[in-house]
């Protein structure tokens, strides 16, 4: 069950190979089902080696439904995300060097890029150290989160969530372009901030990105400090 939903769910695998969050089996990607069932990828498999009948179907407690494979390791700091935010429908976990490397130096990846604020909704926290396999992973994105698509993993990695898989996929790619760009800003000086209010505006225009998004209003572009 589920042949379409398991392909979107490979294709997102290979998309964080493409654009350098994992390397070789690094990461996983689950979503939730609209009828409550959670699709996880297996645990040390190379995405573009796999096919919809790797990716396993599991309940909400960690039980295998559909699938021959070992469900990914962190499968029950997964479904800890899952069972205590009901709006969220995706979650990603990468090794994505350059937002990693924030979290090394770093508590908080400060929002000062129109692209953090499109992709994560304002800056990203960082996390307290957690082991692979750990459901603390879990604990402390639902934590540390707030309002962010994203947290950093501090001496691991990152997690995106979403309300789509998309949204999850944006969330991830986003963070690292604006971690590689802080990061060459930094290596020549202090990096310029937004304001509240200059985030905000790029979070709402986000909201109207996209072909299938309502046109944007009038005004909602205007230069504010």
């Amino acid at each position: 069950m589920f042949e379409k939903e398991k392909q979107e769910v490979i294709k997102a695998g290979m998309k964080m190979d493409r654009y350098g969050l994992i390397a070789l089996s690094g990461g996983n990607v689950s979503v939730r089902m609209p009828t409550g069932e959670i699709l996880v990828t297996p645990s040390g498999m190379i995405y573009e080696d796999m096919v919809p009948d790797d990716v396993l179907v599991v309940d909400i407690d960690g039980n295998v439904l559909e699938g021959s494979r070992k469900p990914s390791v962190d499968t029950e700091a997964l479904l800890y995300i899952f069972k205590h935010e009901p709006t969220l429908n995706a979650v990603i976990h990468t090794h994505q060097p350059y937002a990693t490397a924030i979290g090394l130096v770093q508590d908080e990846f400060e929002c000062n890029l129109t692209t953090l604020a499109n992709g994560t909704k304002g800056s990203v926290p960082v996390t307290p150290f957690s082991s692979a396999a750990s459901i603390d992973m879990g604990k402390d994105t639902v934590k540390y989160r707030g309002n962010s698509l994203a947290v950093i993993l501090s001496n691991h990695g990152v997690i995106a969530v979403g309300e789509s898989l998309k949204q999850a996929l944006y969330a991830c790619v986003y963070l690292e372009e604006a971690a590689k760009t802080y990061v060459a800003a930094k290596s020549i000086g202090e990096p310029k901030r937004m304001s509240p209010a200059q985030i905000e505006q790029a979070v709402q225009v986000f909201n109207y990105y996209g072909q299938g998004s309502k046109q944007m209003p009038k005004g909602l572009t205007d230069r504010i400090q």
